[in-house]
C-alpha cells in the first residue's frame, strides 16, 4: 500500500500523529483514540505491513513505534513543494528586512 493510500485513513493517521510523539502499546492507542481494540489492531497490521511502524515486544506486550523512514513517497512528492515555499518566505523574510531597514531612525 502506498503512503498515500496509507494516511488518507484518518484513524491511521491519529495513529502515526501518536506514534511520533512516543512508542505506545495496543491498549494506550484504544485509550488515546476511544476505538476498539479490534479497529486499532486492524490498522496497526496494516501500518506495520506497510513499513510506516515497528513493533518490539516488551513482556506481554507489543509497543509500536513510528518507522524511521515511514512514508517515503509521501516526503519525495512533497519535499520539492516545501522547498518551493521556503525560497520564497526566504526571499519575503529578507524583503521584508530590506524595508524594516529603510525605517530604522539613525542611532549614530
Amino acid at each position: 500500500m502506498d503512503g498515500f493510500t496509507l494516511i488518507a485513513d484518518p484513524t491511521r493517521r491519529r495513529i502515526l500523529d501518536a506514534l511520533r510523539v512516543e512508542p505506545h502499546d495496543v491498549n494506550a492507542l484504544i485509550a488515546l483514540l476511544g476505538v476498539s481494540q479490534s479497529l486499532v489492531s486492524k490498522h496497526l497490521r496494516v501500518l506495520r505491513e506497510a513499513g510506516a511502524v515497528t513493533a518490539d515486544t516488551d513482556g506481554r506486550r507489543r509497543v509500536y513505534r513510528l518507522a524511521v523512514d515511514p512514508l517515503p513517497d509521501v516526503l519525495g512528492w512533497v519535499t520539492p513543494y516545501h522547498r518551493k515555499w521556503s525560497d520564497s518566505f526566504d526571499r519575503l523574510a529578507k524583503a521584508l528586512d530590506r524595508r524594516d531597514d529603510r525605517f530604522r531612525p539613525d542611532t549614530t
